[in-house]
């Protein structure tokens, strides 16, 4: 069997939008999601169509990036993209969705609302489409593993997607700063775990996902307070 790449050793190129060029697809866009694991917070999607003639150099998997290149390349992604679109699926949504579904539903509603409408899309290992019902989502596309350390398209998301949460996060973490949320952004950090335990859960968290679920007991009342 071929060996699985590492996305560490893989390049964020224009290859995956060159080859759709080719097909006749003018405008692809990119998306990706950031926040799916986490225990807190909302979920975010982001869709983006980079314009063919502009190169914004430094565009990369969001995780391989610093908070301060990430930032920088957001504005730029902003400035100079064809479009752009940013979703939010709270914490109440994606428990009622499941996590897959919510993020799936965050791409679709990214890419429905971008102006103007891509002709292809390159999604980060997503399938937009349920199996069996492939014909429901009318825009040709493709879900790439390891899409976002692949595709600049696919990378611009996951930047836009990744800084708007981590902007949220912030915000949160005045509200809740129990859970250290600047630093952890949701995510089961030991000292995230550790203050679940000991306050509980507050009304952001993701109440289907272990441990959390674990704590919404009397002993635990769901009041959000500090």
């Amino acid at each position: 069997m071929p060996r699985v790449r590492d996305p560490r050793d893989l390049q964020c190129t224009r290859r995956l939008e060159a080859l759709a060029s080719r097909q006749g697809w003018r405008r692809v866009a990119g998306c990706d999601e950031a926040g799916r694991g986490a225990l807190l917070g909302p979920l975010y999607a982001a869709a983006v169509i980079l314009d063919p003639d502009i190169r914004i150099p430094g565009i990369n998997d969001s995780k391989k990036l610093t908070a301060a290149e990430r930032n920088k390349l957001a504005v730029q992604i902003r400035q100079q993209a064809l479009a752009f679109r940013v979703v939010a699926i709270p914490a109440q949504e994606i428990d009622a969705l499941n996590v897959y579904e919510a993020s799936r539903q965050a791409m679709i509603r990214a890419i429905e609302n971008l102006d103007p409408r891509p002709d292809y899309i390159l999604t980060d290992a997503m399938p937009l489409a349920l199996k069996g019902e492939e014909q429901a989502f009318h825009i040709p596309y493709s879900a790439v593993v390891h899409g976002d350390a692949q595709s600049v398209s696919i990378a611009a998301a996951s930047i836009l997607a990744k800084v708007e949460r981590d902007a949220r996060m912030q915000e949160l973490a005045c509200l809740y700063p129990q859970y250290q949320l600047d630093r952890n952004k949701g995510y089961g950090t030991p000292e995230h775990l550790e203050a679940l335990a000991r306050y509980g859960p507050c009304p952001e968290h993701r109440k289907t996902f272990q441990p959390v679920r674990d704590y919404l007991l009397p002993l635990f009342p769901f009041s959000g307070s500090a």
